[in-house]
């Protein structure tokens, strides 16, 4: 494992939350490699000190530790594997963490074949949006060996607030998705609050502030309701990644012979937003939907 007091960090994937995560090891006076798709989305980092590497497999060769926040399963596997890969390129004792929501199975398949050449991997999603990835407040769920994750905490903490080691390989990935399950079923509960307020004739800051601390409370209700209000359907989270992260939930439970009906019916709506062209906006533009009926 690194042994380095502070080891030099690749980062890859600096969408709406990478690059504030990778912004927060920056100020923390981490070494920080960086790569994305579009280069350009990496000028803010640059200036600030990172390192820009020409490909994933640029940052494994010059990295102690590797963190990916990509997009979908399929980006994972394409900077993970293969001659021009991570796991191909990494030094033996390095540690990589992908923290981008993805399949179980993709997980455990990455710990399996670090391990044959000497790396460790934990997988480590996160949840708290756009908002926590700023803020370094995310919740970040992890799964791998216990001791590695012992070693990477230190990192975590730039980054994340609830920072909780589930267990073996591919834990962290089903804990996401029970985080994504229950936000599924929420999203549909607040915008129909919003839509039922509103419809009765009601102020639904004051809605707002007289529910989010009772019952009802949620991170959801407390912080994409402002959002709804005021017509804000900016991404924290895309519509698209969510319809992604569902579709996986699904699949897991399907093949665990379990039946989550709110979750396909959360999937069902958000699949018609993504028809109406609107894949790039924030959840919070279910509110749009519900409010229509």
């Amino acid at each position: 494992m690194v042994k380095t007091e502070k080891p030099v960090i690749g980062f890859i994937g600096l969408g709406v939350m990478g690059n504030s995560m990778a912004s927060n090891i920056l100020k923390a006076g981490y070494d920080l490699l960086v790569y994305n798709r579009t280069k350009s989305k990496s000028d803010s980092l640059v200036a600030k000190g990172a390192k820009w590497k020409d490909s994933p497999a640029d940052i494994a060769v010059n990295s102690d530790l590797v963190i990916s926040m990509v997009g979908y399963p399929g980006d994972v596997e394409e900077i993970y594997f293969g001659e021009c890969g991570i796991i191909e390129n990494m030094k033996k004792g390095g540690i990589i963490v992908d923290m981008t929501t993805s399949k179980p199975s993709l997980a455990e398949k990455i710990y399996d074949e670090a391990k044959k050449r000497g790396i460790y991997s934990l997988d480590a999603p996160v949840s708290g949006g756009d908002i926590g990835a700023r803020d370094g407040t995310l919740s970040i769920m992890a799964g791998g060996d216990r001791k590695v994750f012992e070693e990477v905490l230190p990192v975590f903490k730039l980054i994340g607030k609830n920072i909780v080691w589930q267990g073996k390989a591919g834990s962290g990935q089903h804990t996401k998705m029970c985080n994504q399950i229950a936000i599924a079923g929420n999203m549909m509960g607040v915008c129909e609050m919003l839509a039922y307020a509103e419809k009765a004739g009601l102020d639904p800051k004051r809605v707002l502030e007289s529910i989010e601390t009772g019952a009802a409370g949620s991170w959801s209700l407390s912080n994409l309701t402002p959002r709804m209000i005021d017509g804000d359907f900016k991404p924290g989270f895309y519509v698209k990644h969510f319809i992604k992260d569902m579709n996986i939930a699904l699949e897991e439970a399907r093949s665990m012979q379990l039946n989550t009906p709110a979750l396909k019916l959360a999937k069902s709506l958000y699949d018609l937003l993504e028809k109406e062209g609107k894949g790039n906006c924030g959840t919070q533009v279910l509110y749009e939907l519900i409010s229509r009926y």
